[in-house]
């Protein structure tokens, strides 16, 4: 009992600095997650799943009919193609996770999450409700779906009592109707306990498959339990029928009407053997629960025998700890400030201390950009280590950056490859701070017009910079939920990685709105140059005003021109008398000495006329951009980029006699289109 002081105190100081770990080994037979914040390249997360800077792996909020989806990234060979066998057997696998259902306040929740063992990490069409975000009722029972689940299900879906409470866990095959079912149990000394899967406290269940005596067991416990020896489910199954040689695995979760938020707070698997053993002490904590209860330890009472010397050394001890907490709190009272209410329910929301500390106080030398809309700082997060940058906005109004944060929540859940993907975000008074993916390369405009070492981007790198635009604006104006209207399209607000990727950025400006072309805002935001007419008039930005923008931008990439130039250059103008004249390969960028080709040259100065088109109803839709790059339809003639653009056209017939500006190259390389060469198109013309 003597040492019964510095036992705890080193207890609480290793609890203290015990850090989320990951780890896999390199044949990627297992992996342990405890916690999963800073872990998102090793998963794949889709819809409502994300992961929090708590370490809490959320499958989905208390949003109705929602889906959330979390798969390890890398597939798992199931079945051994090697193998000379035709009796080869579905290997043996052994999980177990740690996972908490917190419902809603006012109701019960729905509807619940499975482990899943599938072909695919996607599931197009899977509905939410009592499919858990796996299935629909036209593919509900297909063999062909080769899906193995758990189901840890909180309402019932299929039978006559459907939407009451459910409290069971089932072995499901290519559907949602179980194979064998329990209610949520363990056993306790031969007797099983009822265990409650959705009052918000955490449940470790193991999911053990032995491919060699062809069965699968099912366990579940209240966590800081041992695991009982009886399963609660024990099924004879064979799955080399239902997978295939290669799986993914990983979570599926759902809401219907009622809704519960899901989590997974630890993760192990493992395809030798039993899982590893998750360290409990070093998971993430349920929102609902303010710490994990530790079961008091029985000691006899000999306080009378401690020693003196082990008192005072444990009271000096205490005062250090007191002064370096009031040291701490003293410090970190600069960096935070009360959360409204509105902000506790937003999930993407960072801590400003950790952006604090990973910009070292937001110091100037930490600057690598400054835009239109706020500074930029390139900063390390403390939790993880991962490298970020963080936009600062200053908002003139509570209720501005109020309605600014709740679209970054919005847009939190957005993913694209051609996106500079938004990580999170936070506020402290009149600030707004958006923390996006680091992209170290630089931006489009500097590569364009001030390229270190005078390296000139080649047309090959260009049209796939383009194209990758492209794409990221499609994701935003039609492939997402809801229609993203970027409002700010130029170079340098495109980053290029280190594959020469273009990854659209700054979202600080966006406006979102249900799938329809218009967003009403009073003020106009943008570049000049880059901006609409219509914008300019209205101030109404739309789907339309952003393709006018990245009309610009073609034109830009492919001539290396600004689109206003000193003097009176416009750079729309001056490439649509080029056209005029038959010699529109003449505002091709010198730069490049010739060496492009000639046919997607043409596409995209053309694309960048017609982009650029004074009426907004003359525009191409991005959709139909992407399919032009993309040559899925027929590239027009010349002649037919910028025609109905008549009002342009009258204005440069007066002009068109001065000639084109003297300092752009009128040289370029013959290419063959369908036998006669590009040079003998344009002397015909």
């Amino acid at each position: 009992m003597t040492l019964t002081i510095p036992r705890a105190f080193l207890f609480y100081l290793f609890f203290f600095l015990s850090a989320t770990a990951q780890s896999a080994d390199e044949d990627l037979k297992s992996f342990i997650f405890s916690g999963f914040y800073g872990h998102e390249n090793d998963l794949t997360l889709e819809q409502a799943s994300i992961s929090k800077p708590s370490g809490l792996l959320r499958l989905t909020n208390q949003s109705k009919n929602a889906i959330g989806h979390a798969f390890y990234d890398k597939p798992l060979q199931m079945i051994d193609p090697s193998s000379s066998s035709f009796n080869t057997n579905a290997s043996s696998f052994s999980t177990t996770f740690v996972f908490a259902i917190v419902p809603s306040k006012s109701d019960d929740g729905g509807f619940g999450l499975a482990f899943t063992l599938s072909p695919s990490k996607s599931f197009p069409g899977a509905q939410a409700d009592q499919y858990l975000g796996i299935f629909n009722s036209s593919n509900d029972g297909d063999p062909s779906n080769h899906i193995f689940a758990v189901e840890f299900d909180t309402k019932n879906g299929f039978e006559n009592k459907a939407g009451s409470r459910g409290n069971h866990v089932g072995i499901n095959i290519n559907g949602m109707v179980s194979k064998v079912k329990a209610m949520a149990a363990y056993d306790f000394r031969g007797n099983l306990v009822d265990l409650e899967l959705e009052d918000g406290n955490p449940i470790q269940s193991w999911i053990d498959y032995d491919g060699a005596n062809l069965i699968v067991n099912v366990t579940i416990v209240p966590v800081g339990k041992e695991k009982p020896s009886i399963p609660l489910i024990s099924y004879p199954i064979n799955l080399t029928s239902i997978v295939k040689e290669s799986m993914y695995v990983g979570f599926s979760a759902s809401t219907g009407e009622k809704s519960s938020s899901h989590y997974i707070l630890g993760w192990s698997f493992s395809m030798s053997g039993l899982a590893p053993a998750l360290n409990l002490s070093q998971l993430p904590i349920p929102p609902n629960l303010s710490q994990l209860s530790i079961p008091p330890t029985k000691e006899k009472n000999s306080s009378s025998s401690l020693h003196p010397t082990i008192i005072a050394l444990s009271s000096v001890i205490a005062v250090l700890i007191l002064i370096r907490l009031c040291l701490t709190v003293y410090k970190r009272m600069e960096q935070v400030e009360s959360l409204e209410d509105w902000e506790l329910e937003c999930s993407h929301r960072l801590d400003y201390g950790d952006l604090y500390t990973a910009t070292k106080g937001f110091k100037d030398s930490e600057i690598i950009g400054v835009g239109g809309s706020g500074a930029v700082y390139k900063a390390v997060m403390p939790m993880n280590g991962n490298e970020v940058a963080i936009k600062k906005i200053t908002h003139n109004s509570i209720q501005g950056i109020k309605e600014s944060a709740v679209q970054m929540e919005s847009l939190g859940g957005l993913r694209h490859k051609n996106l500079v993907n938004l990580q999170g975000w936070c506020r402290r008074k009149n600030d707004l701070f958006l923390v996006y993916d680091y992209i170290p390369s630089g931006n489009l405009e500097t590569l364009l017009h001030n390229p270190r070492e005078n390296i000139v981007l080649s047309w090959e790198e260009r049209f796939k910079i383009i194209k990758g635009i492209a794409s990221g604006l499609l994701y935003l104006h039609e492939e997402n939920e809801q229609v993203v209207i970027h409002r700010d399209i130029k170079p340098s607000n495109v980053l290029i990685d280190s594959e020469t990727n273009a990854r659209l950025g700054d979202f600080g400006l966006v406006r979102l709105s249900d799938h329809v072309t218009i967003s009403h805002t009073a003020n106009v935001v943008g570049t000049i140059g880059y901006i609409a007419p219509e914008l300019a008039r209205t101030g109404k930005a739309s789907t339309s005003s952003d393709v006018f923008a990245y009309g610009i931008l073609l034109l830009e990439v492919a001539t290396g021109r600004r689109p206003i130039d000193t003097g009176h250059f416009i750079l729309v103008d001056w490439v649509l008398e080029c056209q005029q004249m038959g010699r529109i390969l003449d505002a091709a960028d010198p730069k490049l000495n010739s060496r492009f080709i000639v046919e997607q040259m043409e596409l995209v100065l053309g694309l960048g006329l017609s982009c650029s088109d004074q009426q907004p109803e003359n525009r191409l839709t991005i959709k139909q951009i992407t399919r032009y790059l993309d040559g899925e339809d027929r590239i027009p003639t010349v002649n037919d980029w910028g025609s109905t653009d008549t009002r342009r056209l009258t204005e440069l017939k007066s002009r068109l006699s001065v000639g084109i500006s003297t300092d752009i190259t009128t040289s370029y390389q013959s290419s063959y289109i369908n036998g006669m060469s590009s040079s003998s198109i344009y002397a015909g013309r």
